[in-house]
Protein backbone atom coordinates (compact mmCIF):
# COMPACT_ATOMS: atom_id res chain seq x y z
CA UNK A 1 0.00 0.00 0.00
CA UNK A 2 1.35 4.03 -0.88
CA UNK A 3 0.64 7.00 1.03
CA UNK A 4 -0.36 9.90 -1.48
CA UNK A 5 -0.30 13.49 0.51
CA UNK A 6 -1.54 16.37 -1.43
CA UNK A 7 -1.23 19.44 -0.26
CA UNK A 8 -3.11 22.50 -0.54
CA UNK A 9 -2.34 23.79 -3.76
CA UNK A 10 -2.62 20.79 -5.41
CA UNK A 11 -6.34 20.39 -4.47
CA UNK A 12 -6.33 24.06 -4.28
CA UNK A 13 -8.89 24.63 -7.72
CA UNK A 14 -10.89 22.23 -9.54
CA UNK A 15 -8.73 21.96 -12.18
CA UNK A 16 -6.41 20.34 -9.88
CA UNK A 17 -8.54 18.05 -8.37
CA UNK A 18 -8.81 16.50 -11.65
CA UNK A 19 -5.15 16.05 -11.98
CA UNK A 20 -5.19 14.69 -8.63
CA UNK A 21 -7.95 12.33 -9.73
CA UNK A 22 -5.94 10.96 -12.75
CA UNK A 23 -2.70 10.57 -10.32
CA UNK A 24 -4.55 8.13 -8.05
CA UNK A 25 -6.26 6.19 -11.06
CA UNK A 26 -2.80 6.07 -13.07
CA UNK A 27 -2.32 2.59 -10.91
CA UNK A 28 -4.35 0.16 -9.43
CA UNK A 29 -1.99 -0.14 -6.11
CA UNK A 30 -4.20 0.54 -2.75
CA UNK A 31 -3.56 3.70 -1.39
CA UNK A 32 -4.56 6.12 1.08
CA UNK A 33 -5.24 9.21 0.02
CA UNK A 34 -4.17 12.04 2.40
CA UNK A 35 -5.44 15.47 2.03
CA UNK A 36 -4.53 19.36 3.05
CA UNK A 37 -7.32 21.96 2.95
CA UNK A 38 -7.59 24.17 -0.33
CA UNK A 39 -5.46 26.28 -0.31
CA UNK A 40 -6.37 29.99 1.46
CA UNK A 41 -8.81 27.98 3.47
CA UNK A 42 -6.78 26.61 6.64
CA UNK A 43 -5.66 31.08 6.55
CA UNK A 44 -9.29 31.46 6.86
CA UNK A 45 -10.17 29.54 9.22
CA UNK A 46 -7.50 31.31 11.09
CA UNK A 47 -9.22 34.28 11.24
CA UNK A 48 -12.30 32.75 11.94
CA UNK A 49 -10.58 31.69 15.55
CA UNK A 50 -9.83 35.37 15.96
CA UNK A 51 -13.07 36.42 15.38
CA UNK A 52 -14.35 33.34 18.53
CA UNK A 53 -11.60 35.29 20.60
CA UNK A 54 -13.27 38.67 20.23
CA UNK A 55 -17.20 37.10 20.06
CA UNK A 56 -17.60 38.82 17.18
CA UNK A 57 -20.73 37.29 15.85
CA UNK A 58 -21.33 39.31 12.58
CA UNK A 59 -17.66 38.29 11.73
CA UNK A 60 -18.16 34.63 12.91
CA UNK A 61 -21.55 34.52 10.44
CA UNK A 62 -19.77 36.05 7.70
CA UNK A 63 -16.70 33.87 7.41
CA UNK A 64 -18.70 31.03 8.18
CA UNK A 65 -21.14 31.74 5.03
CA UNK A 66 -18.11 32.53 2.82
CA UNK A 67 -16.46 29.31 3.63
CA UNK A 68 -19.96 27.37 2.70
CA UNK A 69 -20.11 29.09 -0.38
CA UNK A 70 -16.60 28.35 -1.67
CA UNK A 71 -17.22 24.77 -1.28
CA UNK A 72 -20.24 24.86 -3.08
CA UNK A 73 -19.14 26.85 -5.72
CA UNK A 74 -16.46 23.56 -6.07
CA UNK A 75 -19.55 21.14 -5.70
CA UNK A 76 -21.08 23.22 -8.78
CA UNK A 77 -18.28 23.10 -10.89
CA UNK A 78 -17.27 19.49 -10.63
CA UNK A 79 -20.48 17.65 -10.47
CA UNK A 80 -23.70 18.03 -13.45
CA UNK A 81 -26.03 15.98 -11.39
CA UNK A 82 -28.11 18.21 -9.58
CA UNK A 83 -29.60 15.18 -7.25
CA UNK A 84 -25.50 14.55 -6.66
CA UNK A 85 -25.07 17.98 -6.17
CA UNK A 86 -27.38 18.48 -3.52
CA UNK A 87 -26.44 15.47 -1.64
CA UNK A 88 -23.20 17.18 -1.22
CA UNK A 89 -24.19 20.82 -0.41
CA UNK A 90 -25.92 19.30 2.16
CA UNK A 91 -23.11 17.22 3.11
CA UNK A 92 -21.15 20.45 3.59
CA UNK A 93 -23.87 22.65 5.33
CA UNK A 94 -23.78 19.91 8.29
CA UNK A 95 -20.07 20.73 8.41
CA UNK A 96 -20.67 24.44 8.48
CA UNK A 97 -23.54 24.19 10.78
CA UNK A 98 -21.49 22.78 12.99
CA UNK A 99 -18.73 25.21 12.75
CA UNK A 100 -21.14 27.50 13.88
CA UNK A 101 -22.47 25.69 16.77
CA UNK A 102 -18.39 25.41 18.41
CA UNK A 103 -17.80 29.26 17.33
CA UNK A 104 -20.44 30.28 20.65
CA UNK A 105 -18.30 28.18 22.76
CA UNK A 106 -15.47 29.55 25.08
CA UNK A 107 -12.17 29.96 23.28
CA UNK A 108 -9.89 26.94 24.10
CA UNK A 109 -7.07 25.34 22.57
CA UNK A 110 -9.23 22.26 21.28
CA UNK A 111 -11.21 24.69 19.26
CA UNK A 112 -8.55 25.89 17.83
CA UNK A 113 -8.33 22.93 16.54
CA UNK A 114 -11.67 22.31 16.46
CA UNK A 115 -12.02 25.00 13.31
CA UNK A 116 -8.99 24.83 11.69
CA UNK A 117 -8.88 21.44 10.86
CA UNK A 118 -12.73 21.92 9.50
CA UNK A 119 -10.73 22.83 5.99
CA UNK A 120 -9.82 19.14 5.39
CA UNK A 121 -12.88 17.83 6.39
CA UNK A 122 -14.36 19.97 4.08
CA UNK A 123 -12.61 18.80 1.28
CA UNK A 124 -12.12 15.17 1.98
CA UNK A 125 -15.82 15.27 1.78
CA UNK A 126 -16.28 16.93 -1.22
CA UNK A 127 -13.40 15.08 -2.86
CA UNK A 128 -14.38 11.30 -1.93
CA UNK A 129 -17.93 11.96 -3.29
CA UNK A 130 -16.71 13.45 -6.79
CA UNK A 131 -14.61 10.40 -7.07
CA UNK A 132 -17.52 8.05 -6.00
CA UNK A 133 -20.02 9.92 -8.67
CA UNK A 134 -17.40 9.73 -11.73
CA UNK A 135 -17.06 5.68 -10.71
CA UNK A 136 -13.63 5.60 -8.70
CA UNK A 137 -15.00 3.99 -5.73
CA UNK A 138 -12.97 4.78 -2.61
CA UNK A 139 -13.81 4.99 1.04
CA UNK A 140 -13.84 8.03 3.14
CA UNK A 141 -11.77 7.83 6.47
CA UNK A 142 -12.07 10.10 9.34
CA UNK A 143 -8.35 10.46 10.93
CA UNK A 144 -9.72 11.67 14.47
CA UNK A 145 -10.54 8.03 14.71
CA UNK A 146 -7.29 6.36 14.27
CA UNK A 147 -4.44 9.59 14.21
CA UNK A 148 -4.22 9.16 17.97
CA UNK A 149 -0.43 10.22 18.09
CA UNK A 150 -0.24 11.34 21.52
CA UNK A 151 2.57 13.68 21.88
CA UNK A 152 3.04 15.17 18.56
CA UNK A 153 6.98 15.37 18.91
CA UNK A 154 7.34 11.79 19.92
CA UNK A 155 3.99 10.44 17.93
CA UNK A 156 2.59 6.36 19.17
CA UNK A 157 3.17 4.98 15.73
CA UNK A 158 1.52 1.65 16.79
CA UNK A 159 -1.25 3.10 18.34
CA UNK A 160 -2.27 4.31 14.88
CA UNK A 161 -1.21 1.48 13.23
CA UNK A 162 -3.95 -1.14 14.92
CA UNK A 163 -6.35 1.40 15.23
CA UNK A 164 -6.08 2.25 11.15
CA UNK A 165 -5.38 -1.34 10.26
CA UNK A 166 -8.81 -2.40 12.18
CA UNK A 167 -10.64 0.45 10.21
CA UNK A 168 -8.88 -1.04 6.84
CA UNK A 169 -9.58 -4.54 7.44
CA UNK A 170 -13.33 -3.67 7.30
CA UNK A 171 -12.86 -2.52 3.55
CA UNK A 172 -10.34 -5.01 2.23
CA UNK A 173 -11.61 -5.03 -1.22
CA UNK A 174 -11.34 -0.96 -1.68
CA UNK A 175 -8.21 0.16 -3.57
CA UNK A 176 -8.64 4.07 -2.51
CA UNK A 177 -9.00 5.30 1.00
CA UNK A 178 -8.87 9.31 1.44
CA UNK A 179 -8.30 11.05 4.95
CA UNK A 180 -7.45 14.18 6.24
CA UNK A 181 -4.09 15.65 7.41
CA UNK A 182 -3.41 18.08 9.71
CA UNK A 183 -5.54 16.49 12.45
CA UNK A 184 -4.83 14.67 15.24
CA UNK A 185 -5.79 13.49 19.06
CA UNK A 186 -3.23 14.58 22.05
CA UNK A 187 -2.69 12.24 24.64
CA UNK A 188 -5.95 13.31 26.83
CA UNK A 189 -7.72 12.52 23.37
CA UNK A 190 -8.84 15.65 22.93
CA UNK A 191 -8.63 17.19 18.88
CA UNK A 192 -5.21 18.45 17.83
CA UNK A 193 -3.03 19.61 15.37
CA UNK A 194 0.21 18.37 13.70
CA UNK A 195 0.76 21.94 13.45
CA UNK A 196 0.92 24.50 10.15
CA UNK A 197 2.19 22.07 6.66
CA UNK A 198 1.41 18.93 9.19
CA UNK A 199 -0.11 17.06 6.59
CA UNK A 200 3.55 15.95 5.34
CA UNK A 201 3.87 14.33 8.56
CA UNK A 202 0.52 12.91 8.65
CA UNK A 203 0.87 10.56 5.45
CA UNK A 204 4.58 9.70 7.09
CA UNK A 205 2.78 8.33 10.63
CA UNK A 206 0.62 6.96 8.58
CA UNK A 207 2.97 5.24 6.20
CA UNK A 208 5.10 4.14 8.96
CA UNK A 209 2.28 2.80 10.76
CA UNK A 210 0.73 0.35 8.21
CA UNK A 211 4.61 -0.43 6.70
CA UNK A 212 3.60 1.18 3.82
CA UNK A 213 5.74 0.56 0.08
CA UNK A 214 5.99 3.95 0.54
CA UNK A 215 5.08 7.70 0.97
CA UNK A 216 4.22 10.00 -1.82
CA UNK A 217 4.80 14.00 -1.64
CA UNK A 218 2.64 16.10 -3.90
CA UNK A 219 3.21 19.89 -4.09
CA UNK A 220 3.45 22.46 -6.83
CA UNK A 221 6.96 21.97 -7.59
CA UNK A 222 9.44 19.12 -8.94
CA UNK A 223 11.07 18.05 -5.82
CA UNK A 224 13.40 19.73 -3.10
CA UNK A 225 15.88 22.41 -4.78
CA UNK A 226 19.08 22.54 -3.97
CA UNK A 227 18.48 26.20 -3.04
CA UNK A 228 15.63 28.78 -3.17
CA UNK A 229 13.85 28.66 -6.16
CA UNK A 230 12.26 31.89 -4.76
CA UNK A 231 15.34 33.94 -4.30
CA UNK A 232 18.27 32.00 -6.82
CA UNK A 233 18.35 31.70 -10.13
CA UNK A 234 18.93 28.23 -12.20
CA UNK A 235 18.51 25.93 -9.25
CA UNK A 236 17.37 22.24 -9.62
CA UNK A 237 15.69 19.31 -7.79
CA UNK A 238 17.98 17.25 -5.95
CA UNK A 239 17.24 12.88 -7.46
CA UNK A 240 18.18 11.33 -4.49
CA UNK A 241 18.86 12.84 -0.63
CA UNK A 242 19.26 10.72 2.68
CA UNK A 243 16.85 11.06 5.64
CA UNK A 244 19.21 13.20 7.48
CA UNK A 245 19.75 14.96 4.53
CA UNK A 246 16.22 15.78 4.25
CA UNK A 247 16.00 16.00 8.02
CA UNK A 248 18.38 19.25 8.11
CA UNK A 249 16.97 20.78 5.14
CA UNK A 250 13.75 20.69 6.58
CA UNK A 251 14.16 21.63 9.94
CA UNK A 252 16.59 24.60 8.43
CA UNK A 253 13.62 26.10 6.24
CA UNK A 254 12.96 23.85 3.23
CA UNK A 255 9.93 25.07 2.59
CA UNK A 256 8.71 21.97 0.40
CA UNK A 257 8.46 19.33 4.22
CA UNK A 258 7.21 20.01 7.13
CA UNK A 259 10.20 19.78 9.66
CA UNK A 260 9.50 16.01 11.00
CA UNK A 261 7.84 14.75 8.04
CA UNK A 262 11.11 12.28 7.53
CA UNK A 263 11.38 11.23 11.03
CA UNK A 264 8.21 8.40 11.24
CA UNK A 265 9.81 6.38 8.44
CA UNK A 266 13.73 6.56 9.47
CA UNK A 267 15.00 2.90 9.98
CA UNK A 268 11.79 1.37 8.40
CA UNK A 269 12.88 1.13 4.72
CA UNK A 270 9.92 3.19 3.60
CA UNK A 271 11.28 6.15 0.97
CA UNK A 272 9.38 9.28 0.90
CA UNK A 273 8.79 11.03 -2.77
CA UNK A 274 8.88 14.42 -3.79
CA UNK A 275 6.49 14.83 -6.73
CA UNK A 276 4.82 17.63 -8.68
CA UNK A 277 1.43 17.59 -8.86
CA UNK A 278 1.56 19.73 -12.34
CA UNK A 279 4.37 17.59 -13.78
CA UNK A 280 3.55 13.93 -12.49
CA UNK A 281 6.28 12.55 -14.82
CA UNK A 282 9.07 14.80 -13.41
CA UNK A 283 11.25 12.15 -11.39
CA UNK A 284 11.00 14.57 -7.98
CA UNK A 285 13.69 13.93 -4.99
CA UNK A 286 13.20 10.73 -3.87
CA UNK A 287 14.03 10.46 0.20
CA UNK A 288 15.92 7.22 1.47
CA UNK A 289 18.28 5.56 3.77
CA UNK A 290 20.63 4.71 0.91
CA UNK A 291 23.27 7.55 -0.11
CA UNK A 292 23.70 8.10 -3.54
CA UNK A 293 26.58 10.29 -3.06
CA UNK A 294 28.74 12.16 -0.85
CA UNK A 295 29.55 15.81 -0.47
CA UNK A 296 27.63 19.06 -0.93
CA UNK A 297 23.92 18.92 -1.83
CA UNK A 298 21.63 21.27 -0.85
CA UNK A 299 21.21 25.10 0.64
CA UNK A 300 18.23 26.65 2.95
CA UNK A 301 17.70 29.06 4.90
CA UNK A 302 15.19 29.67 8.31
CA UNK A 303 14.23 33.09 9.54
CA UNK A 304 12.88 34.52 11.91
CA UNK A 305 16.33 33.62 14.15
CA UNK A 306 17.02 35.56 17.41
CA UNK A 307 20.75 35.43 18.56
CA UNK A 308 21.84 35.89 22.06
CA UNK A 309 24.72 36.44 23.69
CA UNK A 310 25.43 35.94 27.04
CA UNK A 311 28.73 37.50 28.79
CA UNK A 312 30.33 36.60 32.17
CA UNK A 313 33.97 37.66 32.91
CA UNK A 314 33.90 35.56 36.73
CA UNK A 315 31.61 32.15 35.85
CA UNK A 316 31.83 31.20 32.30
CA UNK A 317 34.17 28.31 33.07
CA UNK A 318 33.01 27.17 36.24
CA UNK A 319 31.88 23.64 36.62
CA UNK A 320 27.65 23.70 36.23
CA UNK A 321 27.83 27.14 34.60
CA UNK A 322 26.75 26.06 30.91
CA UNK A 323 23.99 23.01 32.35
CA UNK A 324 22.80 26.09 34.46
CA UNK A 325 22.28 28.49 31.65
CA UNK A 326 20.85 25.70 29.15
CA UNK A 327 18.20 24.56 32.30
CA UNK A 328 17.00 27.85 31.91
CA UNK A 329 16.04 27.28 28.15
CA UNK A 330 14.70 23.60 29.11
CA UNK A 331 12.30 25.29 31.92
CA UNK A 332 10.76 27.11 29.44
CA UNK A 333 10.81 24.68 26.46
CA UNK A 334 12.82 26.84 24.18
CA UNK A 335 15.05 24.80 21.55
CA UNK A 336 18.23 26.04 20.81
CA UNK A 337 19.94 25.75 17.62
CA UNK A 338 22.95 27.09 17.22
CA UNK A 339 25.85 27.56 19.49
CA UNK A 340 29.22 28.57 19.84
CA UNK A 341 31.80 29.45 23.24
CA UNK A 342 34.75 31.56 24.10
CA UNK A 343 36.59 32.07 27.04
CA UNK A 344 34.03 34.32 29.07
CA UNK A 345 30.93 34.04 26.57
CA UNK A 346 28.22 32.34 25.27
CA UNK A 347 26.41 33.36 21.74
CA UNK A 348 23.45 30.91 20.55
CA UNK A 349 20.01 31.03 18.43
CA UNK A 350 16.42 30.25 18.87
CA UNK A 351 13.27 30.68 17.09
CA UNK A 352 10.53 30.54 19.66
CA UNK A 353 10.29 33.88 21.47
CA UNK A 354 7.34 33.16 23.23
CA UNK A 355 9.42 33.37 26.96
CA UNK A 356 12.20 35.75 25.42
CA UNK A 357 11.32 38.05 27.89
CA UNK A 358 11.71 35.05 30.91
CA UNK A 359 14.35 33.55 29.78
CA UNK A 360 16.68 37.17 29.37
CA UNK A 361 15.42 37.94 33.10
CA UNK A 362 16.75 34.71 34.77
CA UNK A 363 20.28 34.92 32.74
CA UNK A 364 20.41 38.42 33.20
CA UNK A 365 20.52 38.09 37.37
CA UNK A 366 24.09 36.43 36.65
CA UNK A 367 25.09 37.84 32.92
CA UNK A 368 25.27 40.26 30.53
CA UNK A 369 23.12 39.02 27.89
CA UNK A 370 22.64 40.55 24.66
CA UNK A 371 19.90 40.21 22.29
CA UNK A 372 19.86 40.46 18.23
CA UNK A 373 16.50 39.98 16.41
CA UNK A 374 16.05 39.52 12.82
CA UNK A 375 18.63 36.90 11.75
CA UNK A 376 18.58 33.81 9.24
CA UNK A 377 20.12 30.49 9.66
CA UNK A 378 21.83 29.69 6.23
CA UNK A 379 22.36 25.63 6.02
CA UNK A 380 24.40 24.02 3.72
CA UNK A 381 23.66 19.83 3.62
CA UNK A 382 25.20 17.07 2.37
CA UNK A 383 26.18 13.76 3.74
CA UNK A 384 29.69 13.60 4.49
CA UNK A 385 29.69 17.57 4.11
CA UNK A 386 32.95 18.20 5.97
CA UNK A 387 35.18 15.85 4.15
CA UNK A 388 34.01 17.45 0.51
CA UNK A 389 36.45 19.51 -0.52
CA UNK A 390 35.18 22.25 -1.96
CA UNK A 391 33.39 23.08 1.14
CA UNK A 392 36.06 25.72 1.92
CA UNK A 393 34.45 28.09 -0.83
CA UNK A 394 32.04 28.59 1.28
CA UNK A 395 33.68 30.32 3.74
CA UNK A 396 34.67 33.02 1.16
CA UNK A 397 31.22 34.48 1.95
CA UNK A 398 33.20 36.30 5.15
CA UNK A 399 34.62 38.50 2.49
CA UNK A 400 31.02 39.84 1.36
CA UNK A 401 28.60 39.06 4.47
CA UNK A 402 28.29 40.43 8.00
CA UNK A 403 28.48 36.40 9.28
CA UNK A 404 27.26 36.49 12.65
CA UNK A 405 27.99 32.73 13.68
CA UNK A 406 29.41 29.80 12.10
CA UNK A 407 28.34 25.70 13.04
CA UNK A 408 31.10 23.79 11.58
CA UNK A 409 31.53 19.61 12.22
CA UNK A 410 28.69 19.06 15.01
CA UNK A 411 27.34 17.25 12.52
CA UNK A 412 28.87 15.70 9.54
CA UNK A 413 26.57 16.72 6.86
CA UNK A 414 25.71 20.16 7.96
CA UNK A 415 27.36 23.34 7.90
CA UNK A 416 25.51 26.51 9.76
CA UNK A 417 26.13 30.11 8.95
CA UNK A 418 23.82 33.14 10.83
CA UNK A 419 23.66 36.31 8.89
CA UNK A 420 21.15 39.02 9.55
CA UNK A 421 18.08 38.68 7.47
CA UNK A 422 18.64 41.63 5.31
CA UNK A 423 21.60 39.94 4.07
CA UNK A 424 19.65 36.47 3.46
CA UNK A 425 19.10 36.79 -0.46
CA UNK A 426 22.36 38.09 -1.10
CA UNK A 427 23.91 35.17 1.01
CA UNK A 428 21.70 32.39 -0.81
CA UNK A 429 23.03 33.81 -4.10
CA UNK A 430 26.48 34.36 -3.39
CA UNK A 431 26.68 30.51 -1.91
CA UNK A 432 25.11 29.64 -4.86
CA UNK A 433 27.53 31.40 -6.94
CA UNK A 434 30.36 29.76 -5.35
CA UNK A 435 29.36 25.89 -4.60
CA UNK A 436 27.03 25.16 -7.14
CA UNK A 437 27.23 27.44 -10.05
CA UNK A 438 31.38 27.57 -10.41
CA UNK A 439 31.08 23.17 -10.22
CA UNK A 440 29.11 23.60 -13.35
CA UNK A 441 31.08 26.05 -14.85
CA UNK A 442 33.71 23.53 -13.72
CA UNK A 443 32.30 20.30 -15.22
CA UNK A 444 31.29 22.29 -18.85
CA UNK A 445 34.90 23.76 -19.58
CA UNK A 446 36.30 19.92 -18.40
Amino acid sequence: MKILKFGGTSVGSVENLHKVKDILTSDSEQKIVVCSAMSGVTNHLVKLVDSVRFADTESITRNIHALEQKHHDVIDALLTDPELKNTLKDGVSAITTNLFDISTQPYSEELYAKIVTSGETLLTYIFSGFLNAIGVTNVLLDAKEFMHVGNTDTPNITAVGERLQRILSEHSATNIFITQGFVCLDTLGNISTLKRGGSDYAATIIGAAIGASEVQIWTDIDGLHNNDPRHVDETHPIAHLTYNEAAELAYFGAKILHPQTVSPVVGKDIPVLLKNTFEPSAPGTVISDRTHEKGLKAISAKDAITAIKIKSNRMLMAHGYLRSIFEIFDTYQTSIDMITTSEIAISLTIDDTSNLDKIVEEIGQYAEITVEQEHSIICIVGESIINDKASYKLFEVLNHIPVRMISYGGSNNNISILVPTKDKIATLQFLNDQLFKSQKDTVQVS
